[in-house]
């Protein structure tokens, strides 16, 4: 979007907002990831100028975005008006405009009037009135305050319980100064100067989490938002305490220590602080942000589960787009390829290639992602405008239109497009969640991993569980997740006398995508830590198989030799031999290592008795039998001996990058690496005093700890551009 032109009280035209979605296929195929994934680097990059630039952000010169809203909401970044005095011109037109009208003897909804269901009341004392409008709103449940008195005060419970987290207040704070700042809601200059002089000092009121409908606004939060700038002493402020660590002051010491005056609210101000979204629109910002990041995720973590489980690249061939063109399916298929690119583990577009577990194709969580991807981005896509639209746009009632010379009531108050928003948002996080939770069952399955030990165990599965208890714990993310998949305004209450006998739900509905959120993220750090030990499996496998070859040849020469003396009958036994062990391998790994060298070596007796009686005439005086009994013991032991070793060498160093593509190389060297959580080698990891060993669990923590932070993000989206976004071979 292009700088918001507000030097006029009219309101901005959404002429010039971006295309989430390009209108035609050609321009499409112009983008390097895809629609939505530009959209989310645009973002990206916008926020870390605000953050790593140190850029502030000018309210009235810019429109506000998802990115501008988390710049304040979650780093504190400093918002400034570039135009003070164009700002004070503006909203003082709006303020005379409405003082006018009640020199002339007008009744004002909300200014002369009651509110709601109660505006067949009149009054000739409007500042009375407004006190009244937030006295009876201040009417949330908050943990209760104790040592009030004093200029520190302390909470009765948990953080979190009853009570807004700041970033969510911080956030309100930001967008309800971007409204009131258009000069339509006959608000003093003084109120917006209020908010952001304690915005910008990070003293953010105390608000209680539950209570709004979301009907005329958010109103029951803001009031205690409006409670703060009117200095009221039963309304409490978190600040910094000097030891990092933050307090509640009361109100009317928080401005003294601003040296703020107390705001005496005129006609319609506390109306229009109230009566209004930006409680809804901020906390929504905020979720959208964290989705759009959750949504490049997950097609990395499924271009990892693809490598993981041996799948297909051919499943993300541009032709099934190019026959079916929905754009969101288009851009997930892209990126996934891209993803894969370089992949020696994953298997080619091949239709001939057989997949390692038999099976012909790819089962549905690996084959149809981009299917099941695609629709989630357009929906991600969709949202992400609903939200920008609200996060610069006035949402108070009435408005005060100078230009046209009234004062319109009406219900731009209610958040249904937030709403909206968020139900698609939700709905996504709860798609991508069981898709990704489908792929990490299925890996941890031995009957569906393709040659991976039960529970992903890297010592022996007789005495080893590793991955068992993550697949329950995704299992109960994933219910949870699809519980809250259901949608909130379904439930709509009929509220305040009658009179809001429809209201949008948005705050609730953005509350729970929060915690839709929180659940998707438990299910993705619980995948990464499996994809990253999978594939430290599978590279394991790989030098495995490399050094079972030459001794599998070994063996089969010594015991042979004498008796097969034409080389290439002998070569074509030992090309036969390993072959079917690579292929009966995979099927024991439910045994300890030594009874599955046993178990494998047995196996393939069927083969060399085959081969022998078939292609081999073999001197009366060899014994036949007793070569056979040979060979399988020495083999059983060789290949004891070859894995054990194998696997000891891997355990002291583990890497799988160099087996790897493109962005799965990438994020398990930022777990391994940057994230320090190690390969698991199995018992001999379970923690005990002065080993240092972290639980399972607290390693997918770090993981989860790095997500909920923004960290891993950075190399996340990093894996749409660059090395990580290459020719998608």
């Amino acid at each position: 979007m292009s700088p918001a032109t507000l030097d006029s009280p009219e309101p901005k035209e959404f002429t010039d907002k971006p295309e989430f979605f390009p209108p035609t296929p050609a321009s499409m195929e112009m983008a390097q990831s895809g629609p939505h994934g530009n959209m989310v680097l645009h973002e990206w990059n916008i926020l870390v100028a605000h953050v790593d630039g140190n850029k502030h952000v000018f309210v009235d010169m810019q429109d506000l975005g998802i990115a501008t809203v988390s710049a304040v909401s979650r780093h504190s970044t400093r918002v400034e008006i570039a135009d003070t005095a164009a700002v004070i011109s503006r909203v003082n037109r709006s303020v005379d405009f409405l003082s006018q009208r009640l020199q002339g003897g007008r009744s004002l909804y909300g200014v002369t009037t009651g509110f709601g269901g109660s505006a067949d009341t009149r009054t000739d004392r409007p500042k009375d009135l407004q006190r009244a409008l937030i006295q009876h709103q201040q009417s949330g449940i908050l943990p209760v305050v104790k040592e009030a008195g004093s200029i520190h005060a302390k909470l009765s419970n948990s953080p979190g319980t009853e009570y807004m987290p700041e970033t969510w207040v911080r956030g309100t704070m930001l967008v309800r100064c971007k409204s009131l700042l258009a000069g339509h809601s006959a608000a003093r200059f003084d109120i917006i100067e209020s908010l952001l002089a304690l915005l910008n000092h990070n003293m953010i009121p105390l608000v209680p989490l539950r209570g709004s409908v979301s009907a005329s606004g958010d109103l029951q939060p803001l009031s205690y938002i409006t409670g703060v700038i009117e200095g009221n002493p039963d309304g409490y402020v978190w600040t910094d305490d000097g030891k990092g660590g933050r307090d509640l002051i009361p109100a009317d010491k928080a401005l003294e220590l601003l040296a703020l005056q107390p705001i005496t609210l005129g006609p319609k101000e506390g109306l229009a602080i109230l009566n209004g979204t930006a409680v809804s629109t901020a906390v929504s910002a905020l979720a959208l942000q964290e989705s759009h990041h959750l949504a490049i995720f997950s097609q990395i973590l499924t271009a990892m589960g693809v490598e993981a489980l041996q799948g297909s690249v051919g499943s993300f061939n541009a032709f099934f787009s190019k026959v079916r063109p929905h754009r969101g399916q288009a851009e997930a298929a892209k990126n996934i390829r891209s993803f894969l690119a370089n992949s020696k583990i994953a298997r080619s577009d091949d239709e001939d290639e057989e997949c390692a577990g038999g099976l012909k194709q790819d089962r549905y969580a690996l084959r149809t992602s981009p299917q099941w991807i695609g629709p989630q981005l357009e929906d991600l896509a969709l949202a992400h405008e609903q939200i920008s639209i609200e996060c610069n746009s006035t949402t108070d009632n009435p408005l005060v239109d100078v230009i046209g010379g009234a004062i319109h009531h009406g219900g731009n108050f209610q958040a249904v497009s937030i709403t909206s928003a968020m139900e698609k948002t939700r709905l996504s996080l709860q798609m991508f969640g069981r898709m990704l939770f489908s792929q990490c069952t299925e890996l941890i399955n031995p009957a569906m991993n393709n040659g991976l030990p039960p529970n992903l165990a890297a010592d022996e599965p007789s005495t080893s569980f590793t991955m068992k208890g993550a697949d329950i714990n995704v299992a109960a993310y994933m219910s949870e997740l699809a519980f809250l998949a259901s949608p909130v305004s379904s439930h709509v209450q009929t509220a305040e006398m009658g009179n809001q006998a429809i209201n949008s739900l948005a705050f609730i509905s953005a509350r729970y995508t929060h915690t839709a959120i929180d659940c998707l993220s438990n299910i993705c750090a619980s995948y990464l830590y499996v994809l990253c030990q999978a594939l430290d499996l599978r590279a394991m496998n790989v030098l495995f198989a490399e050094a079972m070859e030459p001794v599998l040849r070994d063996v089969t020469t010594k015991v042979f030799e004498s008796a097969i003396q034409h080389p290439h009958t002998l070569e074509t036994l030992q090309s036969q031999l390993l072959k079917h062990m690579l292929k009966h391998l995979p099927t024991t790994t439910q045994l300890d290592s030594r009874h599955r060298a046993q178990d494998a070596a047995e196996a393939v007796q069927s083969t060399l008795t085959t081969f022998l009686y078939t292609h081999c005439t073999l001197a009366k005086e060899f014994d036949v039998l007793g070569a056979i009994r040979d060979w399988t013991f020495q083999s059983s032991e060789s290949l004891y001996q070859t894995f054990t070793q194998n696997r000891d060498r891997y355990f002291a160093k583990p890497d799988a990058t160099p087996y790897l593509g493109a962005a799965s190389s990438r994020m398990y060297a930022y777990v391994r690496n940057d994230l320090q959580v190690p390969f698991n080698r199995g018992l001999a990891d379970r923690p005990q005093p002065g080993n240092g060993m972290k639980t399972i669990g607290s390693n997918i923590s770090v993981i989860y700890e790095a997500m909920r932070s923004g960290r891993l993000y950075g190399p996340v989206l990093d894996c749409l551009k660059g090395d990580c976004f290459g020719n998608g071979a």
